[in-house]
């Protein structure tokens, strides 16, 4: 057992990547088969306009003891923490009062902070259908708001869908407290994740066997000798491409998405543990979908905001107003950020009666940061829209059908083959579609005129992760009302339910993850390391670069944080 092995990582992700790293390190023989025509996965840089911007993960997930913030540090990656103001826009479109809204955002994070509590003390007794609205609902009932901060303050809650990718509605308050991340403070990469992704990637494209464009449709394994009482065995792990050819393998680790597990359970052979296949059922997969604009310059920024626009600190951890005396970290980091507070660099809009070009049953809330708020070297004239639920799946479909009934333009930029993102030129469909969609919100914000120049956005590109098949048509794992074994559920998934033991397949991704880490990158990093440890163990291979274990436990304090994959 202490000859070489020969392993398969299938998914060359932030999971993929580090596994291969680690059995590399340790002597393993490794081949990676990767569906799409690059390495990363859903860590991906494309464009919009002449800038460099992130399709998937923006965000590092917590300051201590985090190894993609130490990548971070160690590729001169630029990161920072968004200071600056915000403004809340009501329903009809005037900017909530100053007053109004601190107190609102006081006893909203207050609120949340009390429901990852309660979620953690008592996981046992919350029915698994209650929700975390249900919980905001029952606490503001007993707070000294008036009606109407009360209802401000359930339309501000519903902003965090844009963290988990689906309504709060949906948010489980029984593992509410699954939504933690690490302890300390979030950091938008400025510079994108394109270094650190260089740096993940290093050891696996100098010494791996990567193999792209090789989706992977079947895994067979067989038990070729029965396991001892040291717990040695030997297996054969069978993977057939979508092109037909077999690899045999002695292990293989498994990194695609829960998304991709969903809809692929009969890829397994034998069949998938019932409990294993229980769990992947049972854990929901988030919608979160992105938007840039990018506009000739950030008529948003400017000296002076307007007098009738008051901005609000915006709290380090996770772009969310600051309660008044937060303690919130906003040390600058890495090449710092912009502290100026009279710039605009986080706006809220929420319930706008005032957008009425959408189906009337799609909540269509937003947020969107200003990366002109970036770091000098990083800032660009450019709105971040984050969507998610109905309204993400609402703008997916509408872009769908346009390529399908308009040929594209020869300007147009076709889509990656998995259709993960598209870029929308100036007079094509989809950028029309999606100004008539956004120019309700960045209209409404300072210095805003219609006939600028200045106002009118040159270049727009949208993430379409509901219609990529190997991002599992969507973002990453969530905890949603009706789930009732959840902590089990991950365990089962990080586990395998045995299934690396005694057939051989090890599972990672950020579903597998230790509980602090789930949904991140982060998480995913680790994950990969964790499969490559139990292969050195079964292998009787060193260790190298493997560290202590990740500490599982839940988290028990603190606010959540947004997981952004």
């Amino acid at each position: 057992m202490s000859e070489r092995p020969n392993v398969a990582i299938v998914g060359a992700g932030f999971a993929g990547l580090r596994c291969a790293d680690i059995l590399i390190q340790n002597g393993a023989q490794v081949t990676v088969f990767e569906a799409r025509d690059r390495v990363g996965g859903r860590v991906h840089q494309s464009k919009v306009g002449d800038h460099l911007i992130d399709m998937g993960p923006n965000w590092i997930h917590g300051a201590g003891a985090n190894p993609i913030l130490d990548i971070a540090n160690a590729t001169g990656t630029t990161y920072a923490e968004f200071e600056g103001g915000q403004v809340v826009f009501g329903s009809d479109g005037k900017v909530v009062d100053e007053a109004v809204a601190a107190r609102v955002s006081d006893v909203l994070w207050t609120t949340v902070e009390e429901a990852f509590k309660y979620s953690n003390a008592h996981k046992d007794d919350i029915p698994a259908d209650k929700s975390l609205l249900d919980f905001i609902q029952e606490r503001l009932g007993e707070t000294e708001l008036n009606e109407q901060e009360k209802r401000i303050c359930l339309e501000s809650a519903r902003l965090w869908g844009a963290y988990v990718g689906d309504p709060i509605e949906r948010q489980s308050l029984k593992f509410f407290s699954l939504e933690e991340s690490i302890d300390g403070s979030n950091y938008f990469v400025a510079s994108t994740y394109k270094g650190i992704l260089k740096h993940v990637s290093a050891t696996a494209l100098e010494k791996a066997d990567i193999r792209l464009n090789q989706p992977i449709v079947k895994i067979d394994s067989k038990q070729l000798t029965q396991g001892t009482s040291t717990g040695t065995r030997e297996v054969q792990v069978t993977l057939t491409t979508q092109s037909g050819k077999s690899h045999a393998f002695d292990e293989v680790v498994v990194t695609c998405p829960l998304g991709w597990l969903k809809r692929n359970k009969e890829s397994f052979t034998p069949a998938l543990p019932p409990r294993l296949a229980t769990a992947i059922d049972s854990i929901s997969y988030g919608r979160l979908e992105k938007v840039y604009i990018t506009f000739p310059e950030a008529f948003w920024h400017t000296e002076t905001v307007s007098e009738n626009t008051v901005l609000l600190p915006i709290a380090a951890t996770n772009g969310t107003a600051s309660p008044p005396n937060s303690n919130s970290n906003s040390t600058n980091t890495n090449e710092g950020t912009n502290s100026n507070t009279s710039t605009l660099t986080f706006a809220q809009f929420l319930n706008p009666t005032y957008h009425t070009d959408h189906p009337p049953d799609i909540p269509w809330d937003q947020k969107c940061f200003s990366l002109a708020a970036l770091p000098e070297k990083t800032a660009h004239p450019t709105l971040l829209f984050y969507t998610y639920g109905p309204a993400a799946t609402y703008i997916v479909n509408k872009l769908t059908e346009l390529s399908q009934t308009n040929k594209p333009q020869p300007e147009t930029k076709q889509t990656s083959p998995n259709n993960s993102y598209q870029e929308h030129p100036p007079s094509t469909p989809g950028y029309d579609l999606l100004t008539t969609i956004f120019a309700p919100f960045y209209s409404h914000l300072p210095h805003y005129t219609a006939n600028s120049p200045s106002c009118k956005p040159t270049a727009i590109t949208s993430t379409s992760w509901q219609t990529d098949p190997y991002s599992g048509h969507g973002s990453y794992s969530n905890f949603q009302v009706g789930l009732s074994d959840g902590y089990k559920d991950i365990e089962t998934l990080r586990s395998g339910d045995g299934m690396g033991i005694e057939r051989g397949i090890w599972f990672a991704g950020e579903h597998t993850a230790p509980f602090v880490a789930l949904g991140t990158t982060t998480g995913a990093f680790w994950s990969g390391e964790r499969a490559a440890g139990g292969i050195c163990g079964v292998r009787n291979l060193g260790r190298v670069g493997v560290g202590k274990e990740r500490d599982d436990s839940l988290p028990s304090q603190g606010l959540g944080q947004e997981q952004g994959v």
